[in-house]
């Protein structure tokens, strides 16, 4: 996992420009990094201050810190509000940068797994039920700001998020994570500090699954694990372990399926801020 060796100067660098971007009282709105569908961006507004993205309230910490996300199939703009402890507000469009996406056929599931059954469509409800209750959370608590990694060393992508999935030839959703291809057994880490919010033993697609709360909205999944080793509630540091690879759910091969989401967007994991290798 490489545990032994210290954060890259990028990783060190992108900590300080973090610590430094939010050291310091701000009044007017603030926003860094571009963008993007798929993407997530950081923000500050004055301590106190309410903020809204495209009327949606946005979970703010003490200290004014929040994050803004943008999904898959974002429109081209996007408005923030923000609405100042004082009465006062400020309003700023942004534009949001298009993305091309890749088309993915998979062939060979189980047929079960592409189109279920009638039996199994509550089980499905269920997990569904399941991960939008971990998604509830709005922790006014930002775990994630030393920046990401990946969860998986010396891991292949073997699939990309938003790609078209063709699954036995019918079209099915876009891809919602990045597969990292990886024997099984693998050691599988925490991508960033935070909360486990979710350890579901089976669950139908994604088999054994967990997700970590890093505050503010943004929450990571670790899917088709081989072992759980955390719990609801638990607290877990950047890098320590979480689980191992595996193929359980809807899996044609060990890999772990990492996604990423901000409240109810699925973001690209590849887009988090600070990503490096474990």
């Amino acid at each position: 996992m490489g545990g032994a060796e210290g954060p890259s100067p990028s990783a060190i660098f992108l900590f300080f420009l973090f610590t430094l971007f939010f050291a310091f009282p701000a009044q007017a709105l603030e926003i860094t990094g571009q963008p993007q569908q798929g993407g997530l961006v950081l923000g500050r507004a004055a301590a106190g201050a309410r903020v809204f993205l495209d009327g949606e309230a946005v979970p703010v910490d003490g200290e004014g810190r929040f994050v803004l996300g943008f999904g898959r199939d974002a429109g081209a703009r996007a408005e923030v509000r923000v609405e100042r402890a004082d009465g006062s507000a400020e309003v700023v469009a942004l534009e949001v940068r298009p993305r091309d996406w890749q088309v993915q056929r998979i062939d060979g599931l189980p047929e079960e797994k592409v189109t279920p059954p009638k039996a199994l469509l509550e089980r499905i409800a269920a997990d569904n039920r399941a991960v939008a209750e971990a998604r509830r959370s709005r922790r006014a608590l930002a775990e994630f700001l030393g920046g990401f990694r990946l969860p998986v060393a010396g891991a292949r992508v073997s699939g990309v998020f938003g790609s078209q999935r063709i699954l036995n030839g019918e079209p099915r959703a876009p891809h919602s994570g990045l597969d990292l291809a990886a024997p099984e057994g693998t050691p599988v880490v925490a991508a960033a500090a935070g909360v486990v919010s979710l350890a579901h033993p089976d669950m139908f697609y994604t088999g054994m699954t967990v997700m970590v709360d890093h505050g503010l909205g943004v929450q990571t999944v670790y899917a088709h694990l081989s072992r759980i080793d955390v719990t609801v509630g638990q607290r877990l540091a950047a890098g320590e372990t979480l689980g191992l690879v595996g193929a359980t759910g809807r899996a044609t091969g060990p890999h772990l399926h990492w996604g990423a989401s901000w409240l109810d967007r699925r973001l690209d994991p590849e887009s988090l801020p600070g990503l490096m290798q474990p």
